[in-house]
């Protein structure tokens, strides 16, 4: 069976926005590597609008820096599963809007053959969590304090507290540590 894997950039504070960290090569040819485990990312309207059609368009055009082109191109061929109420359709050919709750898509698609499943986003991610959905979580934890921004499991709470087991870790140029936990079994 797919394992879903969620992974995030968090200040050492625990705020998961993007304005207080910095993504260098090495942060993105990590995020690369996770990506490259998966063949599907959920994601909320936000979440996706925040990186198509940035990244699409880094994958057609190169314009970036070596890793980030490698990531826009991992990214680009990814199926992304967007939920949204709003969203109607998308002009990305790699992505489709999910009529099931969160829950239900998530389930059907660890059903199916493929690679592992990405989660982009901390309101999918949380949603997920709190039905115990996630097998893998990965935080790269980075060397500031934000002192402001969205917190996982802001608004959706874990039913009960998840155990996790630490598959292992990688320390970054920049001070950032990079954290892989899978579910610990009860």
């Amino acid at each position: 069976m797919r394992k879903i894997v969620f992974a995030i950039n968090i200040s050492a504070d625990g705020f998961c926005g993007h304005e207080d960290i910095a993504a260098d090569d090495e942060l993105h040819a990590y995020h690369t590597e996770v990506l490259r485990a998966t063949d599907t990312i959920l994601c909320g309207r936000i979440t996706y609008q925040l990186m198509v059609p940035y990244w699409p368009e880094i994958a057609r055009t190169q314009s970036e820096d070596p890793a980030s082109n490698e990531f826009a191109r991992v990214f680009d061929a990814l199926e992304k599963v967007v939920f949204s109420a709003s969203m109607k359709q998308s002009d990305d050919p790699h992505t489709r809007i999910a009529r099931l709750p969160v829950a239900d898509e998530a389930l059907a698609l660890k059903s199916q053959n493929g690679k592992d499943i990405g989660v982009g986003g901390l309101s999918i991610a949380s949603q997920l969590s709190e039905r115990g959905l996630i097998d893998e979580y990965r935080f790269v934890v980075h060397p500031v304090i934000a002192g402001k921004g969205p917190r996982l499991f802001e608004k959706v709470t874990p039913l009960s507290s998840v155990p996790l087991e630490l598959v292992g870790s990688t320390t970054f140029r920049s001070g950032a540590i990079a954290m892989h936990y899978r579910k610990a079994e009860r």
